[in-house]
């Protein structure tokens, strides 16, 4: 049976670049499928501008439609705020145990990983499969044994931030977002009034 990639995100919303690498990796990679993992907070991270937890969740819902290599996931919905991956993995873990699990992450966050809560626990417990960010450093950790570098991920230089102030100056994000985002956006009032 393959590992499951599980890949954090505020998702705030989920644009085309997070399902081009959730969909690399799970098709490119020994990875079986990818989870994306909808944090309602970020320790790191404002909550100011957050859209609701469940509406970021259908948007991912949404952008993965019928793909049977993705998976939308609220695991972390239900357990104590700010959530910390390393309490989410346990849970987790402790919820599918016959099942094995691999993080992904982006350059930038494996170069901060030691600022994480328990990290030496998670590098020790799980693979990481990190798409490199050209503009970041990555850090002594990129040779470490658990780590597997991903140089060739197609990246598009799309930030969440970019699409929700012009979604709030009403400005065109249409290709920015999947198709089915793109329209579920263009008819509601998310992210117009945040």
């Amino acid at each position: 049976m393959g590992k499951i990639g599980l890949f954090f995100g505020s998702f705030n919303p989920i644009h085309v670049g997070h399902m081009i690498i959730a969909n690399y990796m799970a098709t490119q990679t020994e990875l079986k499928e990818v989870w994306l993992i909808v944090s309602p907070q970020n320790p790191l991270k404002p909550k100011r501008t957050l859209a609701r937890d469940h509406d970021r969740l259908h948007l991912v819902q949404l952008a993965i439609g019928d793909n049977p290599n993705l998976r939308a996931s609220d695991i972390e919905f239900g357990l104590p705020k700010p959530s910390y991956t390393i309490d989410t993995l346990a849970f987790i873990h402790e919820k599918y145990p016959d099942k094995k699990f691999a993080l992904i992450m982006g350059g930038d966050n494996l170069a901060t990983l030691h600022k994480w809560k328990n990290y030496e626990q998670i590098l020790e417990q799980y693979e990481i499969y990190v798409y490199s960010r050209p503009a970041y450093e990555v850090g002594e950790l990129k040779n470490h044994p658990h780590v597997k570098m991903h140089e060739d991920v197609p990246l598009m230089e799309i930030s969440s931030t970019y699409i929700r102030q012009c979604l709030k100056s009403d400005k065109s994000v249409q290709y920015l977002l999947p198709d089915a985002v793109y329209h579920y956006l263009n008819s509601s009032n998310l992210y117009r009034n945040l």
